[in-house]
């Protein structure tokens, strides 16, 4: 009988250490936009390195898997360059989910061509024209007389979305408007900007994160794609981006949002090149 209990007692501590580590090497997944997955990355970072018991894995696949992975449960923060859509919140609600929106902060979608092409200007109109696949040559735009290569995110993408809400659909005054049948459909951010690079004749969007020198960004409308002009909301392609939690009291993830918002990890948001929500 003695020996029983005995055995029982260790088995309880055995459980009771597995529990405790179990707990202690909780990691948080953070998923989703390929647009801030480098500043989310280092927000988790710099979290990590002041939470030495803190365990998180950031990664990319655009802000739908982002999203999806929240509700699914594979994920516990979703990032997103777009807003939710009313199909993926009544996805949650069939779950019992309650999802809440943070802003992380804003960013302004920056249209990229090669250093060399002589364009440095475009209304959003003539942009519209060249995503939809109705302005095909940059002689139109006094340019040289070549075919413009015009390169979108996949549809994955957060950006791709907006782009087309915004641009393409024209603030969706054109609703059923697509991108250009020969548009080319890129993986990333860094893949459109590799490609505009190398190409004299392509253009591109990216998030002005990624922006650098090794490509020349347009004016939009006369304004350039600067910190200050998305601040100001002057900038006619800026965005809110965005981590979807669910919400609940999981101290584990509350914890990054609220450093996520802190004076600490909005530095990390502008190092990156967006611009702050606060």
């Amino acid at each position: 009988m003695k020996m029983k209990k005995f055995f029982l007692m260790g088995l309880m501590a055995m459980m009771g250490a597995y529990s405790t580590t179990a707990m202690a090497s909780k990691v948080v997944q953070v998923k989703g936009s390929d647009t801030i997955v480098n500043v989310s990355q280092y927000i988790a970072e710099e979290y990590m390195g002041k939470n030495k018991d803190a365990r998180i894995a950031v990664t990319g696949g655009g802000s739908g898997v982002g999203i999806s992975s929240l509700i699914n449960g594979t994920a516990d923060i979703g990032m997103a360059s777009r807003n939710i859509k009313d199909k993926e919140v009544k996805a949650a609600e069939e779950k019992g989910l309650k999802l809440k929106e943070v802003v992380l902060g804003y960013d302004g979608i920056t249209v990229i061509v090669n250093d060399s092409n002589k364009v440095n200007d475009l209304t959003h109109q003539d942009l519209a024209k060249i995503f939809r696949g109705e302005i095909t040559n940059w002689k139109e735009l006094g340019g040289d007389d070549a075919t413009i290569v015009v390169l979108s995110r996949d549809s994955s993408s957060g950006t791709h979305e907006f782009f087309k809400e915004h641009i393409i659909r024209e603030e969706n005054t054109k609703k059923d408007a697509e991108y250009g049948k020969n548009t080319l459909y890129m993986p990333s951010n860094e893949a459109i900007k590799q490609e505009a690079k190398s190409n004299k004749y392509a253009i591109g969007y990216i998030g002005m994160g990624y922006m650098d020198k090794s490509v020349k960004s347009l004016k939009v409308d006369s304004i350039e794609p600067s910190v200050q002009n998305v601040a100001d909301k002057k900038y006619p392609i800026a965005r809110e981006i965005y981590w979807y939690v669910i919400d609940t009291d999981n101290k584990d993830v509350n914890g990054l949002v609220d450093f996520a918002l802190s004076a600490d990890g909005q530095r990390v948001v502008a190092d990156e090149g967006f611009v702050p929500a606060k």
